[in-house]
């Protein structure tokens, strides 16, 4: 399908990059326009489906399309995850949120876990290009569900990888491997962390005794995208933010991280009995 016949939403390619972990092209030149690192879009794969965030991981302004990384854990991305190329989604919102501050800090830390790895890519892109000196940090729970690691050292100057099983690079946490960088002596201008909250969490927890700058992505919260439903909010040093208009990105140091993770909890058995009827009515067990 060349650029000329695409419509917005249309699936230009679609691979698995680990288990349960795919990557969609999707032609949307309406967000590549003003697309920045840190910003993210809300996708509704089907009429009926549900409004889900998700970060830029990747785009082009020039040829229009826009790439996004996802963990097929609900309804919602598993049904994303089935797309092919030439496939449409029903509805693509961008870009959203505040871009990230980017500018010339010196040395900077991105941390990344998860699907957090390729969300965090592009702000360690544009750190790089700013002139700062890029230390990334990037984990998995095993080997085989580390994805993005060849793009990240593109853009860095240091790397360094742990798994929880010890499958790869170091033993332990990211927040483990930040800390140890930080007890060497080593000087962060700033830190970026993306990734499960509990993660984000513990890299805050090992940087506030330093003071050093840390910037948290509180994406996974959101549902409507545009500051409407009240659904994202989340305290902030003592005040009530939306995730979605106020950040995505928020001082770490400041967030209430306890809150916050019981929050995304309060769903799980409604969003389990989702899951279940659509594996039901697609013949999976």
């Amino acid at each position: 399908m060349s650029s000329e016949t695409r419509a917005v939403g249309d699936i230009i390619s679609a691979r698995q990059l680990a288990p349960r972990i795919k990557e969609v092209k999707i032609y949307a030149p309406h967000v590549t326009r003003a697309a920045k690192p840190g910003q993210f879009v809300i996708v509704m794969v089907d009429k009926k489906g549900e409004r889900i965030p998700l970060t830029l991981v990747d785009w082009s302004s020039e040829e229009g399309w826009v790439k996004l990384v996802f963990l097929e854990v609900g309804v919602s991305t598993v049904k994303l995850g089935m797309k092919k190329a030439g496939d449409r989604i029903y509805y693509i919102l961008g870009p959203l949120g505040n871009p990230s501050d980017i500018k010339l800090y010196g040395t900077v830390a991105v941390v990344g876990g998860g699907v957090g790895v390729p969300a965090i890519y592009p702000i360690a892109r544009a750190l790089k290009a700013a002139g700062n000196k890029v230390i990334s940090i990037i984990g998995a729970r095993t080997a085989e569900l580390l994805v993005y690691e060849e793009e990240v050292r593109s853009i860095s100057d240091e790397v360094y990888v742990t798994t929880d099983d010890g499958s790869k690079g170091m033993k332990g946490f990211t927040s483990d491997a930040l800390r140890l960088l930080l007890e060497k002596g080593v000087h962060l201008d700033a830190v970026w962390t993306v990734g499960p909250a509990p993660m984000m969490k513990a890299c805050s927890e090992v940087t506030k005794p330093y003071g050093v700058k840390t910037f948290a992505s509180l994406n996974s919260l959101m549902v409507c995208g545009i500051g409407m439903c009240g659904a994202c909010r989340v305290h902030v040093g003592g005040e009530i933010k939306f995730t979605c208009i106020d950040g995505p990105e928020f001082d770490a140091h400041q967030v209430g991280w306890n809150e916050l993770i019981a929050r995304l909890a309060m769903y799980r058995s409604e969003e389990k009995m989702a899951l279940e009827r659509l594996q039901k009515s697609l013949g999976v067990r």
